[in-house]
C-alpha cells in the first residue's frame, strides 16, 4: 500500500486498447485503436449508442472478457502497472478494492438469500481480513454514506425488501466499502426513476469527492455525463471519435458524429413543429460489416469518397483546447458555427373533438394484508384515484411521475385489461369502464392500440414481421381477402419507413429501432384514433428515439390519431406533447398545455420532476431540489395531501393542513389545474426551476 500512497501518476491509462471476440466463424473486432487517462479525483464519460464498445472497455479494465474475449492489441495500465500482464492472484487483490465496478441491474450485483449488511461485511473482511466487528462499523458507515434511512436496519434487510432505487445505493456502498481508487459505473441509473436517478447521481458525486475516487462514467444519456464527469469520450462503432472535456465536446464539438448525436436529443429549444430534431440516417454498422475508412462515414453529412473511406482514420488534436483530440479528416474543413439546429418545420395540428373522457375514474385492487401465504384481513391498494381528463383528436397527452404512480394502471383500464372501480371513461359517447377487452366490439378494440415500452418482449420470435402485421389485420377485420391484407401489410412497413422486403425477416434479425417500428405499424393496422405509448423510445438509443418520435408524429399528422404518451422523460415530453398531466400516487396532481406545466407556477411534485431531468445543454442553469424518501406505497398512503411526506413547502401552509386534508383541484388561468393547497401568492411567487443563461 505504501507504493500506492506514493504513486502520483494517472490512475488509468488506456493506449490504443483492441479487444475482440472470437467466435467459430471469425474474429470479431469489438474495440479498436481505444485510449482515454484518468488522473485522480477525475471522471471520464464514455457514452455511445449500444454496441459502440463502452462495456467492453469496462469489462477490459476489469480484466473479465470470458473465454471468447481477448485484448489483441494496445494496453490498460492501473496506477502505472499494466492490468493485462498481472496474474490472476494479483487481479484478484486489485478487483474489489483498488477497482470496484457498479453494474445495471443491482438486483443481479445482491445475493438473495444473504441479508444486506453480511454482503456488504464481506468486503472487507475478504480483502484485507478485518475483524466482524470492524467490518459491521464500516458497512454502518457506507450506509450512512449513502443517505439510506434507518441504516441499522437496512443492514438487517434482505435485498427484496428494499425498493430499486436503495438497492443501488446498496451496490454503491458496496463498491466504496473498501475505498476504490477507480470507480466503473456501467449505466448505473438506467431502471431508476428520474428523481431517484438524481439522488443516486448527486450521491455519487459527493462520494467521488469525499474518497477522491476517480470514475469511469458509462451512459448513452449526455445529460447524466455533463452533470456527473470532467471528460468525455465519445464512442461510435468501438472506436473514440471524440475525447475532451465536458465544455470542450459540449460546446466546440468536432466530428460529425457528435454533432449529430447532439442534433438527436431533444434540448431546451427543439420544437416538434418549429424545430424538429434530426434522426441520424442509416444504421449503426455490425462489428464484422464495418465500412472502410471512418466507420461513421455511411451516415455522415461531411462524408467525401475517395477520402474518408481510403484508410484508416487517426486521432487528431484539436488546436488550443485541453487534451482535445477528434478521428475525423475535414474536422477544419467543416464551419461548425453553423449547425443546423432542427429539420424542416411541420405545419402544427390543430387539436379537434373530444375522442376520450375520464370522468373520476378510480381503480382499486383487493389484497390479502399478508400477501405471501394469503389468509387474514384485505388491504386496499388505491391505483387510481379520482382521474379527470379529457384527449382531443390529434392530440398528444403526456403523463408524467414516477414508478408506482398509477401511469400504466389507468392505461390498463382505458385497454380493457382492467375494469374500473367507479368513475367513467367515455369513447366516442358510448363507455367502456366496465368492458373487459374479451368483451368489447373489434371496432373498439382496433380504436384504442398500444405500443410498450420493451419491443423485445412484444413480438412472436417465431412469425415473420409480415405475418405479425397480417395477423393483427385478421382480428381487426381489414381487408376482404388474404391479397388485401399483404397489400395493406406492406403500405403499413411504408408508413413506418421499414423496407418491403423486411415482411419476410424474423424479428431477431431487426435492431431494436426497427422493432419498435413494427410494434408501431401492428397498433396502426386497425387505424387507431387512440394509441397509449407506454415509454415507447426509452429502451431504443438516442439517436433512434428521435426516429421513432418523428415516426409516430407524422403518423399523428396524417391519420390525426390521439397519442397518450406515457414517459418519466420530461425532456422528450416537453418536445412532442401539447398537453401534460401529472401523476402521483394514483392523483393527477397537475394538468395543463406544456407552456403551461414546464413554467411556474408549479405543482411541488412537478417543480422536483423538472429539477431531476439530466439536460445536455452546458447554458442551463437548474435550481437544485432533491426529493428524499421513496413514493410511499398505494397500499398505505399518507394522510391529507398524497405528496406532503416529500414536499419542501409544506411548511408554508399553516396549520398542517397538507397532512389532514387531500387538496382541492384548483383551476388557475387557460384551463390550468393545479391539486395543492399553497396559497395563490406562494404559486405566483415561485422561480423557474430551468433558466438558459443569456448568450
Amino acid at each position: 500500500m505504501a507504493d500506492d500512497q506514493a504513486y502520483d501518476g494517472p490512475i488509468l491509462e488506456i493506449e490504443n486498447l483492441s479487444i475482440s471476440f472470437f467466435t467459430r466463424l471469425r474474429e470479431i473486432p469489438a474495440v479498436m485503436d481505444f485510449s482515454c487517462t484518468v488522473q485522480p479525483g477525475e471522471a471520464m464519460g464514455l457514452v455511445g449508442e449500444s454496441g459502440c464498445g463502452k462495456s467492453t472497455v469496462a469489462l477490459g479494465v476489469m480484466q473479465d472478457l470470458g473465454v471468447n474475449g481477448r485484448i489483441v492489441g494496445g494496453s490498460i495500465k492501473f496506477k502505472g502497472r499494466k492490468l493485462n500482464e498481472m496474474s490472476d492472484k494479483e487481479l484478484r487483490d486489485i478487483r474489489g478494492s483498488e477497482i470496484a465496478m457498479i453494474y445495471q441491474e443491482p438486483m443481479a450485483s445482491l445475493n438473495p438469500a444473504m441479508k444486506i449488511g453480511k454482503q456488504l461485511m464481506e468486503v472487507p473482511m475478504i480483502h484485507y481480513g478485518t475483524s466482524e466487528k470492524e467490518a459491521y462499523a464500516r458497512a454502518l458507515e457506507v450506509v450512512t454514506d449513502v443517505k439510506l434511512p434507518d441504516p441499522e436496519r437496512i443492514l438487517k434487510s434482505y435485498p427484496h425488501q428494499l425498493s430499486g432505487g436503495q438497492q443501488q445505493r446498496i451496490v454503491i456502498a458496496m463498491a466504496l466499502m473498501s475505498k476504490p481508487s477507480l470507480l466503473i459505473l456501467d449505466e448505473p441509473t438506467t431502471a431508476l426513476d428520474v428523481t431517484v436517478e438524481a439522488a443516486v447521481v448527486e450521491l455519487v458525486k459527493d462520494l467521488g469527492k469525499k474518497y477522491g475516487t476517480s470514475m469511469l462514467f458509462i451512459s448513452h444519456n449526455l445529460g447524466l455525463v455533463l452533470e456527473t464527469c470532467d471528460r468525455i469520450s465519445v464512442m461510435y462503432s468501438g472506436e473514440t471519435v471524440e475525447t475532451g472535456s465536458i465544455t470542450d465536446v459540449f460546446d466546440k464539438m468536432r466530428h460529425p458524429y457528435t454533432q449529430a448525436l447532439f442534433r438527436s436529443i431533444p434540448l431546451p429549444g427543439a420544437d416538434k413543429n418549429s424545430k424538429p430534431l434530426i434522426a441520424i440516417p442509416g444504421n449503426f454498422p455490425l462489428p464484422h460489416e464495418r465500412p472502410n475508412g471512418c466507420n461513421f462515414g455511411p451516415r455522415c453529412d461531411y462524408f467525401e469518397a475517395g477520402r474518408c473511406d481510403a484508410k484508416d482514420i487517426p486521432m487528431v488534436g484539436v488546436e488550443g483546447d485541453d487534451r482535445h483530440d477528434t478521428r475525423c479528416l475535414r474536422t477544419t474543413e467543416i464551419d461548425w458555427s453553423k449547425l443546423p439546429l432542427g429539420g424542416d418545420q411541420t405545419e402544427k395540428s390543430e387539436p379537434g373533438d373530444v375522442v376520450l373522457r375520464m370522468e373520476d375514474l378510480k381503480k382499486y385492487y383487493e389484497v390479502a394484508a399478508n400477501a405471501l401465504f394469503g389468509g387474514g384481513s384485505k388491504k386496499v391498494v388505491k391505483a387510481n384515484e379520482t382521474l379527470s381528463f379529457e384527449a382531443h383528436e390529434s392530440e398528444t397527452l403526456a403523463i408524467v411521475g414516477e414508478s408506482g404512480c398509477g401511469k400504466s394502471t389507468f392505461a390498463k383500464v382505458l385497454m380493457g385489461l382492467e375494469t374500473a372501480t367507479d368513475g367513467k371513461i367515455i369513447l366516442n359517447n358510448s363507455e367502456i369502464q366496465d368492458v373487459p377487452i374479451e368483451e368489447r366490439d373489434t371496432k373498439t378494440i382496433s380504436n384504442v392500440q398500444m405500443v410498450f415500452q420493451n419491443p423485445f418482449d412484444t413480438l412472436n420470435p417465431s412469425m415473420t414481421v409480415g405475418r405479425q402485421i397480417i395477423r393483427a389485420l385478421e382480428i381487426f377485420g381489414v381487408g376482404d381477402t388474404e391479397a388485401a391484407r399483404e397489400q395493406r401489410m406492406l403500405e403499413l412497413l411504408d408508413l413506418v419507413k421499414l423496407p418491403r422486403e423486411f415482411a419476410g425477416r424474423m424479428p431477431r434479425q431487426l435492431s431494436g429501432g426497427q422493432k419498435q417500428r413494427v410494434g408501431i405499424a401492428r397498433a396502426f393496422a386497425g387505424d387507431a384514433k387512440i394509441v397509449v405509448a407506454d415509454e415507447p423510445v426509452s429502451a431504443l438509443d438516442v439517436s433512434v428515439q428521435a426516429a421513432v418520435t418523428d415516426l409516430l408524429m407524422e403518423i399523428q399528422r396524417k391519420n390525426k390519431t390521439t397519442l397518450l404518451f406515457i414517459s418519466h422523460d420530461l425532456s422528450i415530453v416537453r418536445y412532442l406533447s401539447d398537453r401534460v398531466m401529472v401523476m402521483y400516487l394514483g392523483h393527477v396532481v397537475e394538468l395543463g398545455t406544456t407552456d403551461q406545466v414546464f413554467a411556474p407556477p408549479y405543482h411541488p411534485y412537478t417543480e422536483a420532476l423538472l429539477s431531476a431531468v439530466p439536460i445536455a445543454d452546458t447554458r442551463i442553469a437548474k435550481k437544485h431540489i432533491v426529493l428524499e424518501g421513496d413514493v410511499p406505497s398505494a397500499m398505505n398512503p399518507p394522510p391529507g395531501c398524497p405528496f406532503q411526506t416529500r414536499c419542501r413547502w409544506k411548511s408554508e401552509v399553516p396549520g398542517g393542513l397538507c397532512e389532514k386534508e387531500v387538496p382541492p383541484q384548483r383551476m388557475l388561468a387557460g384551463g390550468h389545474q393545479i391539486k395543492c393547497h399553497l396559497s395563490q401568492e406562494a404559486l405566483e411567487g415561485m422561480e423557474p426551476v430551468i433558466t438558459l443563461a443569456a448568450e
